[in-house]
């Protein structure tokens, strides 16, 4: 106790005081009074030698004459304010002057304050002493912002080098595919808004669009395990309900509590003519026809990811037609939430407002950046604009799909049967194809079998087990009805089952795989399905066309109770 009082009672050190006076007699006066004061003392005898003696000694305070030879007070008092930069050294002007008009101008050259002869030596040191805590506090402040901007300089170099990580991974998609174009421009450096593209094995694509609460670094913690379920799940086919749940369960396990995720995933099927989508907290998003005007909306009907568990997650999506020429425009809020000069939002009136407009295709994406921008915005969140047009119906790509089991497997023959609660709860068609692809020479038609693999699955599905009417897709509301239908009635299937054989033998130059798939079913009628092939029909009845060109040979099962198809590949070798 008795030490603390003693430093808090002990004088500050002494200050290096630089004193200036042509009179020799009062510049000797007044270093006297500053050395018994317990400060060094530096002597200039005009204002030249006052601002040399700064520059080389760097005194901490000035006690500086205003009327001397050479260089008055005045002008040496600007010239060291110059020399001293962002240090603070206070300077004192010495005068004899009483007139306000000259006091006024010491301050207005730079000075601190000023002392009056004769000099008090109790108010002398009252000054410095005051000027001494002014310069502690000073100094204090300097060593704070330092390290202030050091750690500044360490957070933007981690959030540089996550987004370096981030965006490798971000745009290790589709992105750059030609029928995408997008926008996206950060309020901190590290954006909060999150785009992911990517390809279906059996063709078409999924798309992400997410807006994490916040922005910067602290908005995107859960862009990463995002990415990866998206990207993992996109690439082995599984559905979009089952990327959704996958998802929403990992970020409310891992995302503190205020922290979640807006989002709207959407599935692009040329194959099929189809849209999916699901919207969860973003703003409406529309379906452009080829003239550029608006076909449907689509609005947020569901909680964002993260919010809830599982048990009170709801992934049911809405499916549309959706033909070649049409457009998917989605945004985040940052458009919305556009302010112009007068603080007035963007707003849903001023995006309506130019989607109003009548235009040709693929307008609408332009004319919704030039408006943001002739209404002066100034950008108060992460802003993002997507925009995907239906690609040209392909056969499906036949990349490889990266697998970790790469052993070679010759003839085998494998049958699964899929009973109606493991149909209702899972998706088997990832793990089917996984076994496919374990074949070395299998694994660069993966596209095509994915394709085969889902026709034949939804088809023994739908029209076997669930008895669902293709009929019903003549029309845009019929199309969304159809699969309105197909969730409810998977969500109460009980009884049935779907047989999936696989039967594969290699040869020297490849090898013939036999697919079939079956099912409990009543089975479905051939030449209505033949006939549904009509251009009435633009939007079913495609898929046993779309495999008998893919493979072969493909067989009905007598009653329409299955599908057998014969698939034969060659080994790359063998075509050289």
């Amino acid at each position: 106790m008795a030490a603390a009082q003693a430093n808090r009672a002990a004088p500050p050190a002494g200050l290096r005081i630089l004193v200036a006076d042509d009179n020799p007699a009062d510049r000797l006066i007044l270093s006297r009074l500053v050395s018994r004061q317990g400060h060094e003392v530096l002597a200039a005898e005009n204002g030249a030698d006052a601002v040399e003696q700064f520059r080389r000694e760097r005194p901490q305070l000035i006690l500086l004459d205003a009327l001397m030879p050479v260089m008055d007070g005045f002008e040496a008092a600007r010239l060291i304010r110059e020399a001293a930069g962002e240090d603070l050294v206070p300077i004192i002007f010495l005068t004899s002057l009483t007139e306000t008009d000259a006091l006024v101008r010491c301050l207005e050259a730079g000075g601190d304050d000023f002392l009056t002869k004769p000099y008090n030596p109790v108010i002398l040191q009252a000054k410095i002493q005051a000027f001494q805590r002014m310069q502690e506090m000073h100094h204090t402040l300097q060593q704070q912002r330092d390290l202030i901007s050091r750690q500044h300089e360490r957070m933007v170099h981690d959030q540089e080098l996550a987004k370096r990580i981030f965006d490798r991974v971000a745009h290790a998609g589709a992105l750059d595919a030609p029928n995408v174009r997008y926008l996206q421009s950060a309020y901190a450096m590290f954006n909060g808004d999150v785009l992911l593209a990517s390809r279906r094995p059996a063709g078409g694509m999924h798309v992400l669009l997410a807006d994490f609460t916040g922005h910067g670094l602290s908005a995107a913690i859960g862009a990463m395990p995002l990415a990866e379920v998206f990207y993992a799940m996109s690439a082995r086919g599984y559905a979009l309900q089952d990327i959704l749940i996958e998802m929403n369960d990992k970020l409310e396990r891992i995302l503190p509590v205020g922290v979640f995720s807006c989002a709207l995933l959407a599935e692009i099927n040329p194959l099929k003519h189809k849209l999916e989508v699901w919207n969860g907290g973003l703003p409406d998003a529309v379906l452009l026809d080829a003239d550029g005007r608006v076909q449907h909306w689509l609005p947020s009907t569901h909680l964002p990811l993260g919010v809830v568990g599982n048990d009170r997650f709801d992934p049911s999506t809405l499916s549309l037609p959706m033909l070649p020429e049409q457009r998917l425009l989605c945004w985040t809020d940052g458009i919305i939430e556009t302010r112009n000069a007068a603080g007035e939002q963007f707003g849903d009136t001023g995006v309506a407002a130019v989607l109003a407009e009548a235009g040709q295709h693929d307008q609408q994406f332009d004319r919704l950046l030039k408006a943001i921008k002739n209404f002066h915005g100034r950008k108060d969140d992460d802003l993002s604009l997507l925009q995907v047009s239906m690609p040209a119906e392909t056969i499906p790509s036949t990349a490889a799909m990266r697998l970790r089991s790469h052993r070679e497997m010759h003839d085998w023959r494998l049958e699964h049967v899929f009973r109606a609660q493991a149909i209702r709860t899972q998706n088997p068609l990832p793990w089917l194809l996984d076994e496919l692809l374990r074949v070395p020479g299998l694994r660069d038609h993966a596209g095509t079998l994915a394709t085969v693999l889902s026709e034949l699955f939804s088809n023994a599905l739908e029209h076997g087990l669930m008895s669902l009417d293709s009929s019903l897709k003549a029309s845009a509301e019929g199309f969304n009805q159809y699969y309105l239908q197909r969730a409810q009635r998977l969500q109460g299937l009980e009884h049935g089952w779907i047989r999936v054989m696989l039967d594969h033998h290699h040869h020297a130059d490849g090898g013939r795989l036999l697919l079939e798939v079956q099912d409990s079913g009543d089975g479905f009628d051939v030449a209505d399905s033949a006939a549904a092939k009509t251009p009435a029909f633009r939007y079913a009845g495609r898929g046993l066309a779309l495999v008998a060109a893919l493979t072969d040979e493909l067989n009905v099962l007598p009653g329409g109770l299955g599908v057998q198809v014969l698939f034969t590949w060659r080994s790359p070798e063998s075509n050289r």
